[in-house]
C-alpha cells in the first residue's frame, strides 16, 4: 500500500481567476544554474547587448542545455543571487531597454508540422525544464526508441499553497490541449491522461468541455492526499501500472501542466520560455495571487507589486511549497524556470534540540519506506547510508512534516543522498 497524508491545503488564499502581470524589471538575474548545475557556464560579458531568447549561458556536462535571456538589454555583469535550490549562484544581470527585441521570431501556425527528431531538438535548444519544481532536462524524457503509449499530464499540484498549475489549466486549457495533441502526434503516443485531484468541479468542467472535441485526451481525478504528484504514486492511481526505475519503461511519460505549456510555447514561437506564472502566498502576504514573470525577475520586486508584506517579526521565504521547497534566509530570491511559487511566513522558532523521540512517525508514512531517523544517526557513515537505501528518497518532506521533534529530517536524508552520489 502507498503512504502518505492528507494536508491543509491552503490554496484558496491564491485562488483568484485573475493572472497578474508584471512584466518590467529594471534588471534581470538569469542563475547559471539547471537541474543539479549550480555552476553552468556564461556565454556572454560584461557590455555584450543581448535579443530575448539569446543563448546567455549552458551546463558544462553531458546534458546540453541552453540558458536563455528572459528581456533585451546590455549584459552587466555576474551578481549572486539566492536560486530555488536555496543556494546563492552566479547570475547574469542584465538591464532592461524595454523594447522585448527579438533577433528572430517566427510564430508556427501548425505545431503538429514536426519530426520526432526536429521536435525533441526544439525543446532541448530551448531549454525546456520539468517546471514543478525539478528542473529535469524535459528533451531527455522524449528522446528515447521505445514505444510510447501514454502522455500523464501531471495536474494535481499536491503541495499545499501552490496553485500556479491550477490558475494556468483555468485559463490556458485550450493551449494546453493544442499543445497535447501535437505531442501526442509528433511522437505517435496514442493517449493523453490530464490528471488532477478529486474535489474541483469548476476546474473539472473546463477540461471535459475542452477535450470533448479531443478523443485522444481524458481526465482523470485521483484522490488528494500527499505525495499524490510523486511520478510513481500518480502513475499507480491514474494508470493502474507498477515499474521499477523509470515510467519510459512502461511506455509513460509524465509532464506537469506548466511544462506541457511550456512545450507548447515553444513549438509555438520557436524560442526559449521567457517567463512562468508563479504563486507568492502564504499568512504574511497582504494579497496572495498568481504573477507571470520574465525569468530572472527578483521577487522582492514582485512582492512589492502585488501588495507587499505583512507586519512580522522574522519573515521566511519558502522557494517553493512547504514541503519541498527550500527556505531563503534574505530577500534576494530570483524566478527560475521550475521556481513555482514563493510562501511566505513568520520564521517558527519552536524547535527543539534535534533529539529523536523513536516514535517511527517518520517511518510510517516515507512514501518508499526508508528510516530517516536512523539516516540521520548515520549521517557521517556512508556504507550505512548506502544499506539504508537513502538513495530511494524523493525529498517530499514528509518526515519532517510528521516529526513530533520538529527534526529536519528531509535535510537530513537530503545530505545523506549527495554523500552516497559522491
Amino acid at each position: 500500500m502507498l503512504r502518505g497524508l492528507k494536508l491543509p491545503k491552503h490554496k484558496n488564499m491564491s485562488l483568484g481567476k485573475d493572472i497578474l502581470i508584471y512584466d518590467k524589471p529594471k534588471y534581470v538575474y538569469i542563475p547559471l544554474a539547471i537541474y543539479n548545475n549550480l555552476e553552468c557556464t556564461p556565454m556572454v560579458k560584461k557590455g555584450d547587448y543581448v535579443y530575448v531568447g539569446d543563448v546567455i549561458g549552458k551546463r558544462n556536462d553531458h546534458f546540453k542545455l541552453p540558458i536563455c535571456s528572459s528581456i533585451s538589454g546590455e549584459v552587466i555583469g555576474i551578481e549572486k543571487r539566492y536560486h530555488s535550490s536555496g543556494h546563492e549562484v552566479d547570475c547574469i544581470k542584465i538591464k532592461n531597454d524595454f523594447k522585448n527585441k527579438v533577433l528572430k521570431q517566427e510564430l508556427i501556425t501548425d505545431i503538429t508540422d514536426y519530426s520526432k527528431t526536429d521536435f525533441i531538438s526544439l525543446i532541448q535548444t530551448s531549454g525546456v525544464v520539468g517546471m514543478s519544481g525539478t528542473d529535469f532536462p524535459t528533451y531527455i524524457k522524449y528522446n528515447t526508441n521505445k514505444k510510447l503509449n501514454t502522455l500523464l499530464i501531471n495536474g494535481t499540484e499536491c503541495e499545499p499553497y501552490i496553485t500556479s498549475d491550477y490558475i494556468l489549466l483555468l485559463n490556458y486549457i485550450k493551449e494546453i490541449c493544442i499543445g497535447i495533441h501535437a505531442i501526442l502526434g509528433i511522437m505517435k503516443i496514442n493517449k493523453a491522461i490530464i490528471a488532477i485531484k478529486k474535489g474541483h468541479p469548476e476546474l473539472k468542467k473546463i477540461i471535459l468541455d475542452e477535450i470533448d472535441s479531443y478523443s485522444c485526451i481524458e481526465l482523470k481525478e485521483v484522490s488528494d492526499y500527499y505525495p499524490i504528484g510523486w511520478e510513481k504514486v500518480l502513475i499507480r492511481k491514474a494508470l493502474h501500472k507498477k515499474y521499477d526505475k523509470l515510467p519510459i519503461d512502461i511506455g509513460v511519460i509524465v509532464n506537469n501542466v506548466s511544462t506541457i505549456y511550456a512545450i507548447y510555447q515553444v513549438l509555438k514561437n520557436k524560442h526559449c520560455i521567457t517567463d512562468r506564472i508563479i504563486t507568492i502566498t502564504g499568512d504574511k502576504i497582504k494579497k496572495p495571487t498568481n504573477v507571470l514573470v520574465k525569468i530572472g525577475t527578483p521577487i522582492s520586486e514582485v512582492i512589492e507589486f502585488i501588495g507587499g508584506y505583512k507586519r512580522g517579526k522574522d519573515l521566511k521565504l519558502i522557494a517553493g511549497g512547504p514541503m519541498t521547497g527550500n527556505s531563503i534566509k534574505v530577500d534576494n530570491l530570483v524566478v527560475s524556470a521550475n521556481l513555482n511559487g514563493v510562501l511566505v511566513r513568520e520564521n517558527d522558532s519552536d524547535t527543539f534540540d534535534d533529539q529523536c523521540m523513536r516514535c517511527g512517525k517518520c517511518i510510517d508514512v516515507c512514501p518508499v519506506k526508508i528510516c530517516p531517523a536512523l539516516v540521520k544517526d548515520h549521517i557521517d557513515d556512508i556504507n550505512e547510508l548506502k544499506k539504508l537505501r537513502v538513495d530511494r528518497c524523493i525529498e517530499c518532506g514528509l518526515c519532517s512534516y510528521i516529526c513530533p521533534a520538529k527534526i529536519e529530517l528531509r535535510e537530513y536524508v537530503k545530505k545523506g543522498k549527495s554523500k552516497v552520489g559522491d
